[in-house]
């Protein structure tokens, strides 16, 4: 029997590679002679370069470069195993848990180590690079990001404006003409998992603002900078960006790297294609994969939503294992949710259980008592464990 382990992190408890890990232990523990294969997944957030370095047998680079805060941060940028393509990971630069809860202000945030890092690795030769834009701290349009490139951003005064998101309402004249020159040699692939436009009630500041620490009335400040900014920008270069797919990523770090000729991808397929994963889907039997936590957000291109399509494409039956389930992915009979009893009840499933029912072969989360979600995360190796080797033991039934 061969089994691939494709999960995604279980955020703030276990990285892809220590989920991969336990499950594989578990899995050997029971089948024994079993046939493993580990590939850590990431959709372009936290984790997008430890999945991929570990996947491809890449190398890491330590680099200092500037953080969210525009101080100077130990970071690193990943060199795969093909020896000539890049990762950089925004949420290892520029990542809101980099941020202290207290100090969490998207107006006071930056891109500009972003930017540092795709230069050093210009320096060092590179011209191929992946960048996971999942997780940031950051809504300044990857203003940042472009000035530690060479752009200038300058105010009514003719003065350079502060590379962070509460500035972007400042900037009054765009100068682009000192980009990096190397930048057009380079193709730049962007992983990502959202699909908003730059501004609007669906865009970076509306969306997700709140969640990197925007108060209410920021957040019209923010959208409104990044408008101002955005069209600047796009009548520097005669081409518009902001309404596309994936611009809002990041608090418009995707528009950022848009004008630059970037092409915004499925960071969980760019991951998978990356690491090969087909190819070890081809003859397995099964495909373990997971999250933190499973609910409906997952079908929007997320790790196991990815990994159960390719699973079921090259005949590898998915089976998901997540640290929790959300509430809509439980069946109720139906006499429980008419108050009345029956013998015989009749199951009622969600739209979005049909649909994870369709996928998955079966459905299981680690909790495994009522616990609460610290405690939960705490635990999360010997309950990973446990659950994983209950899936193997019934696995094993089928080898008899």
């Amino acid at each position: 029997m061969k089994i691939v382990i494709a999960s995604d992190s279980f955020k703030g408890s276990l990285s892809a590679p220590e989920v991969c890990e336990w499950v594989a232990c578990a899995f050997i523990d029971v089948l024994r002679d079993v046939d493993i294969v580990s590939v850590p997944m990431a959709d372009g957030g936290e984790g997008t370069l430890e999945a991929l370095v570990k996947a491809t047998s890449g190398t890491t680079v330590p680099i200092r470069v500037p953080g969210p805060l525009l101080d100077i941060v130990d970071s690193a940028y990943g060199v795969l195993g093909d020896g000539k393509t890049v990762v950089i990971e925004l949420a290892s630069i520029a990542g809101l848990p980099m941020v202290p809860e207290k100090r969490r202000d998207p107006l006071q945030t930056s891109t500009q180590g972003v930017g540092t890092a795709l230069r050093m690795a210009m320096d060092a030769g590179y011209r191929d690079f992946i960048v996971g834009i999942g997780g940031s701290a950051t809504n300044d349009g990857g203003m940042g990001f472009l000035q530690s490139l060479g752009a200038k951003f300058l105010d009514a005064d003719g003065q350079p404006v502060r590379p962070v998101g509460g500035e972007l309402g400042r900037v009054r004249k765009v100068d682009l003409s000192g980009l990096d020159s190397r930048i057009e040699s380079c193709k730049i692939a962007v992983a990502s998992d959202v699909e908003n436009p730059l501004c609007g009630p669906r865009g970076a500041s509306a969306v997700f603002g709140p969640q990197k620490g925007a108060k209410p009335e920021q957040v019209q400040l923010l959208d409104d900078g990044l408008d101002n900014f955005a069209g600047l920008v796009e009548s520097s270069l005669g081409k518009s960006f902001q309404h596309k797919p994936g611009a809002g990523a990041a608090g418009g770090m995707g528009f950022a790297l848009l004008a630059l000729g970037a092409t915004i991808q499925s960071g969980a397929r760019l991951v998978a294609n990356a690491a090969l994963l087909h190819s070890h889907l081809v003859d397995a039997d099964y495909v373990i994969t997971g999250e933190g936590r499973t609910d409906e957000q997952t079908l929007y291109g997320k790790v196991p939503f990815v990994v159960a399509q390719m699973g079921r494409q090259h005949g590898a039956r998915p089976i998901l294992l997540s640290g929790s389930l959300g509430h809509n992915l439980v069946w109720c009979p139906e006499s429980y949710m008419t108050g009345q009893n029956s013998n015989l009840p009749v199951p009622v499933r969600s739209d979005v259980l049909s649909v994870f029912q369709e996928l998955f072969v079966s459905l299981h989360s680690i909790v495994s008592r009522p616990m609460t979600v610290t405690e939960a995360m705490n635990d999360a190796k010997p309950l990973l464990y446990t659950a994983a080797r209950n899936v193997a033991s019934l696995l094993a039934l089928t080898k008899n």
